[in-house]
Formats: C-alpha cells, sequence, structure tokens
C-alpha cells in the first residue's frame, strides 16, 4: 500500500472518490462517472469486502457472478500465500519469513478487508525485529485508517509510532510522521498544531502515498492563515521558497493568501470564493468547512478593525465590496460570540474598537488566583489546627 515517490496511493484515491460520489454537491452526471471509476478499481483489485460493503451502502449495485469471482481469485491468493509462509517457516530463515507474512498483510489491504489487514499486519510485527520495518508497518496501519477515516485506529498508531522513535528511528521516516499527524490534527480541527507540523515537514516532504505535494502546500496555506499571526505568516508562509514554487498552479490559493497579507479585502473576499468549493469537496476538510469558514472571517475583520479606533460601516463595507447590511449582519453575529473586540453604533452608523488591555488581563487573572490560593491557605491552616 506504499505510493511510489510523486503518486498518491491508490486506496486513498479511490476513498476521495467514494467520497465524492456520497457529496450531496457533486452533480448527478459527475456521480455516473465517478460509480463507473470505483466498480472498475474494485473489480481490477478483487477488493470482495470492500465491495461487499459499498453493496450495503448501496452505493453499488450487486453483480453476484463478479462478487463470486472475487471470492474465488481471494481464496486463490490467500491459499498461494498461506503455502509460502509455510515453505518459508520450514525452509527459510527469520527474514523469509517476515516477508511472507508482510505480503500477505499487503494483500488483506489491497481488497479492502479491514479486519483480517490489521490482524495480519499484527503477525507480522511479531516477526519483525528492526524500529525502521516496524515503522513501515505503522505507516502501512495509518493509510488503512485514513482510508476509513477511522481516527482512533490513527490516533494509537501515531502514538505507537512516537514511542517506537523512541527506542530509534531515522529522519526520513520522523518527517513523513509529522505529515501524518499532521492531517490528523487537520481532520480533527486542530488547526494551529497542523500547521505546525505541515511547515516543519515542507522543505523535507516525502510523503506522496498521502497526497501530492500540491496538496500538501493548500493545506499548509490554509492552516497558517487562521493559525499564525502576521509576522510568523510572512516569515514562514508568504516567502517561503517552497511555497512560492507551487501556490500558483492551485486556483485562488496565491489571491487567498497574499490579499489578506496586503489587506486588499475585496480581492481576498474574491479569492475566498473562488476556494469554498475546493475545501467542501475536500474529504478532510468537508466535516469544517463551516467551522473555517467562520475563523477565516474573524481573522480578516480583526486584522481590518486592528488599524482603527472607530470606523464607519460603509468604510468597512467597500473595502469588503459587500453591502453594509450584510456586514452589519456579519459582525453582529462575532460580536455577540466573543470573537471581535467592537461595538456597533447603529444610529451613527460606525464600529468603535475596544481591544482588550493583555496587562490587564494578567492582572486581573494573577489577583484571582491569588485570592483563591489564600483561600485554599486558610481552610488548610483550620484543619492543620483542629
Amino acid at each position: 500500500m506504499e505510493g511510489q515517490e510523486g503518486t498518491q496511493e491508490l486506496h486513498l484515491v479511490l476513498a476521495h472518490k467514494l467520497f465524492l460520489l456520497r457529496h450531496p454537491d457533486v452533480q448527478d452526471i459527475e456521480k455516473v462517472r465517478l460509480k463507473e471509476e470505483v466498480f472498475a478499481v474494485v473489480k481490477a483489485d478483487d477488493m470482495a469486502a470492500l465491495y461487499e460493503a459499498l453493496i450495503a451502502d448501496s452505493v453499488l449495485e450487486r453483480d453476484q457472478g463478479v462478487l463470486d469471482a472475487m471470492r474465488e481469485k481471494n481464496d486463490g491468493e490467500i491459499k498461494k500465500l498461506d503455502e509460502k509462509i509455510a515453505d518459508a517457516e520450514e525452509n527459510l530463515g527469520e527474514s523469509e519469513v517476515r516477508e511472507a507474512h508482510l505480503a500477505k498483510s499487503l494483500f488483506f489491504i489491497r481488497i479492502g478487508d479491514k479486519e483480517k489487514a490489521l490482524e495480519q499486519l499484527k503477525v507480522t510485527e511479531s516477526k519483525t525485529v528492526a524500529v525502521g520495518q516496524k515503522m513501515d508497518l505503522v505507516f502501512y496501519t495509518l493509510q488503512l485508517a485514513f482510508f476509513y477515516m477511522d481516527f482512533d485506529l490513527i490516533s494509537k498508531s501515531i502514538d505507537k509510532a512516537k514511542n517506537l522513535f523512541e527506542e530509534g528511528g531515522d529522519w526520513e521516516r520522523k518527517n513523513r510522521l509529522k505529515v501524518y499527524e499532521g492531517l490528523y490534527c487537520m481532520s480533527t480541527r486542530n488547526f494551529k498544531k497542523a500547521a505546525d507540523l505541515f511547515l516543519d515537514s515542507i522543505s523535507t516532504f516525502t510523503t506522496y502515498e498521502l497526497f501530492p505535494y500540491d496538496t500538501f502546500i493548500f493545506y499548509t496555506v490554509l492552516t497558517s492563515i487562521i493559525s499564525l499571526d502576521r509576522v510568523s505568516l510572512k516569515q514562514k508562509v508568504v516567502d517561503a521558497p517552497e511555497i512560492l514554487t507551487v501556490i500558483g498552479k492551485i486556483p485562488h490559493l496565491s489571491e487567498f493568501l497574499n490579499s489578506l497579507y496586503d489587506c486588499q479585502y475585496k480581492s481576498f473576499f474574491l479569492a475566498f470564493a473562488g476556494l469554498t468549493e475546493q475545501i467542501k469537496l475536500d474529504r478532510y476538510l468537508h466535516p469544517h468547512f463551516r467551522y473555517y469558514m467562520r475563523e477565516v472571517r474573524t481573522v480578516v475583520y480583526s486584522q481590518f478593525l486592528e488599524s482603527y479606533k472607530s470606523v464607519t460601516i460603509e468604510a468597512m463595507a467597500k473595502a469588503f465590496g459587500v453591502t453594509v447590511e450584510f456586514i452589519d449582519v456579519e459582525l453582529s453575529r462575532f460580536i455577540a460570540a466573543g470573537k471581535l473586540h467592537c461595538k456597533i453604533d447603529k444610529v451613527a452608523g460606525v464600529l468603535e474598537t475596544n481591544r482588550p488591555d493583555a496587562k490587564n488581563a494578567l492582572y486581573q487573572a494573577t489577583i484571582k488566583q491569588g485570592d483563591f490560593l489564600l483561600n485554599r491557605i486558610q481552610k488548610l491552616s483550620r484543619v492543620i489546627d483542629l
């Protein structure tokens, strides 16, 4: 299940097609084409277990003849693999035994049988001594987990990989793990940690089995925009040579990033509108689409208001290329949710910022914690006196 350099692992390509096939915003004519492609891949790899699951989910129609042929081929292949394992155990060394078990693990992964694949990977691990080879087995497990979006398995596998690195392990695998963990963090809405992990991996990216480099840069820019301050964004993203070489190939992304940094808010909203479809049709970002939309708008509105003590609603609406009514409704929601530090003077048509005083907030917190500590000490002293 390991992708070659520059090519995405075929099972994850299939997972994306299955996601689009179930997506309500994808047109029916496109779904017809996707269904044909999915069926062709399932049939070509004799993925009997996955085919049965897709039939149960009403994604594909049952073709009993095809299913029986798949099962027959699978049974024949398993028999051959078992014979190789038996031969290796009788006549060959430990290394050959491990390779025979690994071949069986990869076969179960290829046909989409999750339970048997995980079971066989455990058997293979018991035959494995080298830390690097154990890490490779964890990567196979992670790829399988991302196919099924099994976050519990992903989390456990990442923790297991980190424990293995304490025993040793090379930098190439450590850097690959950062991308896997970054994708997990992004998929579970931890955008700050995802951005940090992706940015650490920009110059050492080799994880082509998960996604192409263009997609990696797409994720890096999106997570960084809502996680980094202006200075960090300039240093790590806007001026990063690795990002500059690729960003122009991704529609709307360059305008999205640079218009935010250059305070060209009208251009930013146009680019953002262009990007929304890509975000919505991404299987990792789709569950967080509405959240991401809110966070990006919070960042851009906060940046605009940072420059003013007070500003008219009309001026802000003009800067963003939207109506006064839209800005009024939009800001009301963000202010009520505590996302923006300003108030609207509807009569005067003015926005007044009331930026929080960090030093004063720290002072108040210290006083509060001090009072709490004194109360605990007094209670303790009464107990001791008794």
